[in-house]
């Protein structure tokens, strides 16, 4: 029987009843909690939510045929734990992702992975885009950052080309076959054209936004991808970035903005620009 009294008791530790409770205890149900908010965040919504409660169901009675001793059913529900981990990691792939995609931009992971400044390639894109405004040639760049865009890459055709203006005009000239998608630029490259972005399912949108501008913020919802497209309708420059699009962004502030999303080290002392009316 466990009876000792409070001068017994090590220091930083209360009981119970039975149990010992110290503050490594309340770190680990506050680290817990705080794991399983975010997951419900993360979740809330989709049809996930409805699958988690199925699977915690499916643990829980696991638990009590397990503390009944049945033998049939204990065997049964031990051949369907080997694949539960891998059938968790196969249903909740989507939200897996979204989950690295968000620790991706991290700000204190982007520093050790953003690439060296790129204010040549800057120049260039606003050099084509600020032209291609003004002629109202419709474009979409995606520029990538600390998550790699090879899966979108690999749906286009591959360029593998230096960043000039003249390049980005050309490919987007309305009877270029290569026109039609987007642009990825990767390091210092152009690496290919014609690629395929995925487009935002949000409904909270401007309904005049074009196809375009909902693949621009389905890429940055799913990457920390910048990307920039002018409208062939209105020759309105827009930025998107975080699963956030600014629609009337003039040249320089796109400039601005780039140099920001590139090389954030180098220009920590420069002024955040206001959006755009």
């Amino acid at each position: 029987m466990i009876n000792l009294t409070l001068a017994q008791m090590p220091v930083g530790q209360l009981h119970l009843w039975f149990l010992p409770f110290g503050w490594k205890d309340v770190l680990d149900i506050a680290v817990t909690a705080i794991i399983v908010y975010q997951i419900y965040r993360l979740i809330r919504g989709t049809i996930a939510v409805q699958i988690a409660f199925a699977l915690l169901g499916f643990y829980a009675l696991n638990v009590m045929v397990r503390a009944a001793g049945m033998t049939t059913l204990k065997t049964l529900f031990g051949a369907v734990g080997d694949v539960f981990v891998l059938a968790v990691l196969i249903i909740f792939a989507p939200e897996i992702r979204q989950a690295l995609f968000l620790v991706g931009r991290n700000p204190i992971v982007r520093r050790f992975v953003s690439p060296p400044p790129r204010e040549h390639i800057i120049d260039e894109i606003v050099a084509a885009v600020t032209e291609m405004s003004q002629d109202r040639i419709g474009s979409i760049i995606a520029i990538g950052r600390g998550t790699g865009l090879r899966n979108y890459i690999d749906t286009g055709s591959k360029l593998n080309a230096d960043v000039e203006s003249s390049l980005l005009k050309s490919i987007f000239y309305p009877n270029s076959p290569l026109h039609d998608g987007a642009v990825v630029v990767q390091g210092n490259k152009i690496e290919a054209a014609r690629c395929i972005l995925p487009v935002t399912d949000s409904r909270d949108l401007d309904p005049h936004l074009g196809l375009r501008h909902r693949a621009a913020i389905g890429l940055t919802d799913r990457s920390d991808a910048f990307v920039v497209v002018t409208s062939e309708e209105t020759g309105r420059i827009s930025v998107a970035e975080d699963g956030r699009i600014d629609v009337g962004v003039p040249p320089d502030e796109l400039k601005i903005r780039l140099l920001q999303a590139l090389s954030p080290d180098s220009l920590a002392a420069v002024p955040a620009p206001e959006p755009s009316a």
